[in-house]
């Protein structure tokens, strides 16, 4: 194959699986852990230096549109990493040169766009997800500075997503830790010392942002590998670019749905006052733990199978599988214990507030022991894209997460006024969707494919 190369970076399409999966995963969980903290650095500092309602500014309805926009994009880079770890593993260098240009250019599009959405559209969204007029002018001032930062997101999103899915994960992670103590220290300065309250700690995360975005791109131009960026060939490719939206549009809708689903319950939150509002706004900065830790395996599983997908190696796509399914249940079963032992010491490394601090330990103590039926999603869902399907997982996640979601609180909470009528939502519609990807693991048509390239019958789909 003339594209082919002899040289590359990684090991993922050989050697022992387990090993080259746990390899490949504990880069990217320990880059995923420094965003987490960084990210976090705004709640803990906001939170310790300007109380409560600033940190339901920053937290609560301004976070979930935050999550809304990042993450739709995060799906359409997940899409471009699928194409590019497909063509990289089967050697295809032309075409891999082209997606990543493509991809790039996406990001740039996507950040301007998402910008001027930002700016213009803030007050609105507030206002229509319930936010209380007492914490409406620091949460749009916090989101509109963030809006600042869109192009430099999504080009350090779209940059992580190309070295990760060429297998290297370590860049990533060593840049997160680098913009991660950059951005404690900025928070620090600008809201504790310059006193510039919620806009100093938005500027601190856009300018941390700006810091990654130049870091990846200074990797991505100076790499001596085949997936390095050339500017002068950078321009739009339309079938890399129908490509990239076949598969991450889905990706990134599904990622929208599920964000859509809560901010429908982050409206509904929103309605027990200020107190809950930064109760679940600090929950879900100490939740985000076990979620990083996940998504990671989704990524490295997602990755790892589109490799060995393209190199034609399927048995090693099934032992993947199992071997992530192992890892994400001890994943599980080692966080939930430690959750609950530490919670109220959590919680009160983010505020002295008692009556918030008991909130969110009361929270915890009815979510954490449901995350075990979270533990097959990331995995079986995180294999079935790596293959190059994601309309599918769309519907599923659709389907079991948010619909279900919505339908349980539409019916329940008018019933029964308590907030754990919106905690279960979250168990019982992860053990809809867990069953609907088994069956869709077992019986869907992308395995009838693979068996079918695997036995010689057809060529490799989707590359």
């Amino acid at each position: 194959m003339a594209e082919q190369t002899q040289n590359r970076s990684n090991m993922i399409t050989e050697g022992v699986i387990w090993k080259q999966l746990l390899y490949f995963f504990f880069p990217i969980m320990l880059g995923t852990f420094f965003q987490q903290l960084y990210n976090t650095a705004d709640a803990v500092i906001v939170g310790n230096f300007l109380g409560s309602r600033a940190l339901a500014a920053v937290g609560g309805s301004t976070e979930l549109l935050i999550q809304l926009v990042t993450g739709f994009f995060v799906g359409i880079s997940s899409g471009a990493g699928v194409i590019i770890s497909q063509y990289y593993g089967a050697g295809k260098i032309r075409s891999l040169k082209q997606a990543t240009h493509t991809a790039l250019l996406i990001a740039l599009a996507g950040g301007i766009f998402f910008t001027l959405a930002g700016l213009l559209a803030a007050p609105w969204a507030l206002k229509a997800m319930g936010t209380p007029e007492e914490i409406m002018t620091d949460a749009m001032t916090y989101l509109r500075v963030y809006s600042l930062g869109m192009i430099p997101v999504l080009l350090y999103n779209m940059g992580a997503g190309i070295l990760r899915a060429v297998g290297n994960s370590r860049t990533p992670m060593y840049l997160l830790i680098i913009c991660c103590i950059l951005n404690v220290f900025l928070d620090l300065l600008f809201v504790a010392v310059f006193r510039w309250g919620v806009f100093g700690a938005a500027l601190a995360t856009a300018m941390t942002q700006t810091a990654s975005a130049v870091l990846v791109m200074a990797s991505l131009l100076t790499t001596k590998d085949v997936y390095r960026i050339e500017l002068k060939g950078t321009h739009f490719s339309p079938a890399f670019l129908r490509n990239i939206l076949w598969i991450g549009l889905p990706v990134g809708l599904q990622s929208v749905m599920y964000s859509f689903s809560n901010v429908i319950l982050q409206s509904n939150i929103n309605s027990f006052g200020t107190d809950t509002i930064a109760a679940w706004t600090v929950f879900s900065k100490i939740d985000g733990i076990f979620w990083m830790i996940q998504n990671s395996l989704g990524i490295a599983i997602t990755t790892f199978v589109g490799q060995n997908f393209g190199a034609g190696k399927y048995d090693r796509v099934g032992k993947s599988v199992q071997v992530g399914l192992a890892m994400s249940v001890i994943i599980c079963l080692g966080i939930c214990p430690l959750f609950l032992i530490f919670r109220r010491p959590l919680y009160g490394f983010f505020l002295d507030d008692p009556q918030v601090i008991q909130l969110g330990v009361y929270m915890m103590g009815w979510m954490v022991p449901t995350y075990i039926t979270y533990a097959g999603i990331e995995v079986l869902s995180g294999t079935i894209r790596g293959t190059g399907e994601t309309i599918k997982p769309l519907l599923i996640t659709c389907t079991g997460i948010c619909l279900m979601r919505i339908i349980w609180v539409s019916l329940m909470l008018p019933r029964f006024r308590d907030i754990r009528v919106i905690i279960f939502s979250y168990p019982i519609s992860w053990l809809i969707t867990t069953g609907m990807f088994l069956f869709y693991y077992k019986k869907g048509k992308w395995r009838r494919q693979m068996d079918a390239a695997a036995a010689g019958k057809e060529e490799t789909p989707w590359i």
